[in-house]
């Protein structure tokens, strides 16, 4: 028997140009509901087929040994799956995560893999993992295996990913210096903060935006928003020119896409900002353009002969930070632009995913000297790679105001991380399927870049001079400099005259 799933374009009334959203939504919820429950709906105008029925058992939960445990993927997913009502609220059907379970379920590697977690702030617990693995083995009661399929999958998908052994054990203190470029600046005269200049200028605004939109939040204006532009330009052009294909991504993603990146969207510690399901159908605002491009794949079969896939996106993020002092003014805010690269690669070798992270790397570090920057290169300790790299290297630049090196560009190696949580395969010329692995990096974090070239560049009457390859892009403008005639903001206090009082 064969299933169909269809995208389904309703008739409007006359004199009706749009359907509603929550239409669509009733729409969705209804297809999926009644066509199949595990039918995977594409945004494609052509009908998916199915080999098999949809209520038949699917593929094996492990792939290749533990012939004693064949269970099917079904038995950790079904009603009880912990993702799949938020999934079918929001429109979205993913299937539980295909994870390494042959790996993870091995005594033999419990050990190994306390030991990664333990380093990597600590995590997960493995033992836990193992021992419902155990329990539901030997488990006949339905109810009792509903309830052991649910927390095994609640548990085994916090496990983080392993740790390449060239990562230091640790905090940042621990992070290795592995290059460094350029030289420090010496003024002759004391420099100002980006913040300063940039009012001076009158080309940003920092303080008393509290009225428009709150606190670390920001306008560019004339020359600042020119070089943001400028920025965005000269690296899509060097990123296009590299054979990176530019996409246009959304800023509203569903929360399992972004948790299936490795990012958590509740809890105190979430960085990430979630809208009210009741009016925004279960959305979060994208913290970086990566979580977009990752979920471009989710559940697609690539072809070997495609990979690697490089994209570029420019994307507004937005993140709910909290910093120190150290980080007012535009180095940490709650939303900016950046320029992001991702790839996909095959996993033949095992060393496709970290060939690409080292020729992403070379494009930031291209970008940092093609700025004139002074710049360190890391390689990143365990306690910063969060749950999905496996590998991380950052660029700090020089900050002279506040007299240190701040992070301005990362690029990481998430192996098969994304690809196992969001189904992003890819098929063999014989056939066969692997999951892929997939790298993201920055290419250009606008606020970051500009706090570093402003600062760096400034002269002792307030000027900026512009960076050679930007100035093209700025027509043709070498400083930034005093306008001749500044728009001069006075803020006054209006007092409400007393109850009574005739005006």
């Amino acid at each position: 028997m064969m299933s169909l799933a269809f995208v389904v374009q309703p008739t409007l009334r006359k004199g009706q140009q749009t359907l509603s959203h929550g239409s669509l939504s009733v729409l969705s919820r209804t297809l999926l509901a009644t066509v199949a429950p595990h039918t995977y709906m594409y945004d494609k105008a052509v009908p998916v087929k199915h080999t098999k029925n949809v209520h038949s058992p699917r593929k094996p939960l492990l792939r290749d040994g533990y012939k004693s445990h064949q269970l099917p993927i079904e038995t950790l997913s079904s009603s009880c799956n912990v993702y799949q009502a938020e999934y079918f609220n929001s429109g979205l059907h993913l299937e539980p995560p295909d994870l390494d379970w042959k790996y993870l379920c091995d005594s033999k590697h419990t050990e190994e893999i306390e030991a990664n977690i333990c380093n990597r702030k600590g995590v997960g617990d493995i033992r836990k993992v193992v021992k419902l693995w155990e329990q539901l083995q030997v488990s006949a009661n339905v109810d009792e295996q509903r309830c052991l399929k649910k927390e095994l999958n609640n548990e085994a998908v916090e496990i983080p990913n392993k740790t390449h052994p060239l990562s230091p054990v640790g905090d940042d203190s621990q992070a290795r210096l592995l290059e460094e470029y350029g030289t420090k600046v010496e003024f002759k005269f004391r420099p100002k903060s980006v913040v300063k200049i940039g009012q001076d200028v009158d080309c940003l605004r920092a303080d008393l935006v509290g009225y428009t939109t709150g606190p670390r939040s920001y306008y560019f204006k004339n020359g600042l928003a020119q070089m943001e532009q400028a920025l965005i330009r000269f690296t899509l052009k060097k990123l296009i020119n590299k054979g990176f294909e530019l996409v246009s991504v959304p800023d509203l993603i569903h929360p399992e896409i972004i948790e299936a990146c490795g990012f958590k969207t509740t809890g105190d510690r979430t960085h990430v900002y979630r809208l009210e399901p009741q009016h925004h159908s279960n959305t979060c605002l994208a913290g970086t353009s990566e979580m977009a491009l990752a979920g471009m794949f989710v559940n697609q079969v690539l072809d070997y002969s495609e990979l690697p896939k490089r994209l570029a996106a420019v994307s507004r993020c937005y993140r709910a930070e909290t910093g120190t002092e150290k980080d007012q003014g535009i180095y940490r805010v709650h939303y900016f632009t950046k320029v992001e690269m991702f790839g996909i690669t095959a996993d033949e070798t095992g060393n496709e995913s970290d060939q690409l992270l080292q020729e992403f790397f070379e494009i930031q570090k291209e970008i940092c000297i093609d700025l004139g920057l002074h710049f360190r290169v890391l390689e990143m300790p365990t306690q910063e790679l969060g749950a999905p790299a496996y590998r991380k290297l950052d660029i700090e630049a020089w900050m002279p105001v506040k007299t240190f090196y701040g992070e301005i560009s990362s690029t990481s190696n998430c192996t098969d991380y994304q690809s196992r949580r969001l189904h992003i395969t890819y098929r063999m010329q014989e056939g066969t399927t692997k999951h892929a692995h997939t790298v993201n990096g920055t290419a250009c974090a606008i606020p970051r870049m500009i706090m570093t070239i402003v600062e760096n560049n400034q002269n002792r009457d307030g000027s900026v001079d512009i960076p050679g390859v930007l100035q093209q892009y700025m027509n043709g403008h070498r400083v930034l400099q005093k306008p001749d005639h500044p728009l001069r903001w006075q803020w006054i206090k209006l007092l409400r005259g007393k109850q009574g009082h005739k005006n």
